[in-house]
């Protein structure tokens, strides 16, 4: 091939590479705006399941308080876990009665498990919703089921613990039968949310 013709398919071969890239952007573009939506109306969904007493969710910015957190439950027994965002349940008068916090646990058996966690005013957990959840079926994924993630709900405690003997306390979260890592990773992530809640939102 003479160096002209290279130069010609070079010159054709960028110019496929620029009109693919521009149209890649432009469905990116398109997209994106309803996969933000659909997550959002996910995540609300979620929200409203774990706090079914809220009638609005108001997203307030907690960075600071969540970097502060995440810190500090870093040197915690919880595990791999990070509070990645909050928002505060408001009833119909747009007064608080309580929070949701979703939470991350790398220590999952199938990857990450993200949660959101409805906690009360005073400091009660009225329900947990997995955002996102890849363990065993038939085992971890048996945490998705109501009676296992309806341990939570009701208790107001510092912190929860596994057993497998048989909650007995409040405090105890029963495992699920062949996948205590999950149940770890799950009650850790939990325990993210309530800490966050009891030692940054209600001072």
């Amino acid at each position: 091939m003479s160096k002209g013709g290279f130069m010609k398919d070079a010159v054709i071969l960028f110019a496929i590479t620029l009109v693919a890239g521009a149209c890649l952007g432009g469905v990116y573009e398109v997209t994106k705006a309803p996969i933000a939506a659909a997550n959002m109306a996910a995540k609300e969904e979620a929200f409203r399941v774990v706090l079914p007493d809220a009638a609005s969710f108001e997203a307030d910015d907690y960075t600071e308080m969540m970097a502060k957190a995440n810190e500090e439950i870093a040197g915690l027994s919880y595990g791999n876990v990070t509070v990645d965002e909050a928002a505060t349940g408001l009833d119909a008068s747009g007064s608080p009665i309580g929070y949701v916090v979703t939470t991350t646990s790398k220590d999952g058996y199938g990857g990450n498990i993200t949660v959101s966690v409805g906690i009360m005013a005073d400091g009660t957990v009225s329900g947990i919703e997995f955002l996102t959840i890849s363990e065993t079926a038939g085992l971890g994924m048996n945490a998705a089921q109501p009676e296992w993630k309806g341990q939570y709900a009701g208790k107001n405690v510092d912190e929860f613990s596994v057993t497998k003997n048989g909650a007995s306390a409040d405090n105890e979260i029963n495992a699920i039968s062949g996948a205590t890592i999950t149940s770890n990773a799950v009650t850790g992530a939990v325990n993210g949310a309530v800490y966050f809640v009891k030692n940054c939102l209600a001072q």
